[in-house]
């Protein structure tokens, strides 16, 4: 079975041409502004968390993991993590997100694909996950539900499909994702 990455699943929800060409037409990744400001920004968030309490979170205690490498062969999946805080109760999966827009569902599913690699990683269920807003300064809680639960597998069998059937998706119906869009050259009619 092809192991995917979590940003897989992010970036099929948010245009699915990104994974295609990623996966089908493996062309060299070009490296927007974008991408390169929002890596200087998790950096810089990472080195403030450390010397932050948990308060963000509604948490007296817990420990920090950072850039948390997951993997589970029985999901194909992997993933790179921000955070996650293990306290007695629970394991909290954190993404950094350089955003003030409402997280769309890539956002819930990437945050529920984290929590299915945390459960594995840390043998404990996963009720929650946070998004860290980086311009608030802000955490927003994320219930990890069934539905998000089965969007995961549901999203990861699309991909699947898609890679071996090597058929290129629609583009994304909301245009204005492609103006910043690393692969806008490649698409052709967009």
């Amino acid at each position: 079975m092809l192991t995917l990455t979590v940003t897989d699943l992010r970036q099929a929800l948010y245009c699915a041409r990104i994974v295609y060409f990623t996966y089908c037409l493996p062309v060299p990744r070009p490296v927007t502004y974008k991408m390169t400001e929002g890596q200087l920004q998790h950096e810089e968030t990472t080195d403030k968390e450390r010397r932050r309490g948990l308060r963000a979170y509604g948490l007296s205690e817990g420990e920090r993991h950072f850039h948390v490498r997951l993997r589970s062969e029985r999901l194909g999946l992997s993933g790179l993590l921000d955070m996650a805080i293990v306290s007695p109760q629970e394991v909290i999966p954190v993404e950094y997100k350089n955003t003030r827009k409402a997280l769309g569902l890539h956002h819930k599913v990437q945050l529920a694909a984290y929590a299915l690699l945390v459960e594995e990683e840390w043998d404990r269920p996963v009720r929650r996950a946070f998004v860290y807003r980086i311009p608030e300064r802000e955490a927003e809680e994320v219930p990890i539900t069934p539905n998000m639960r089965r969007s995961v597998h549901k999203t990861m069998a699309g991909i699947r499909k898609m890679i071996v059937s090597e058929a290129m998706p629609p583009p994304t119906r909301r245009r204005e994702r492609c103006a910043d869009c690393e692969f806008k050259n490649f698409c052709g009619d967009v």
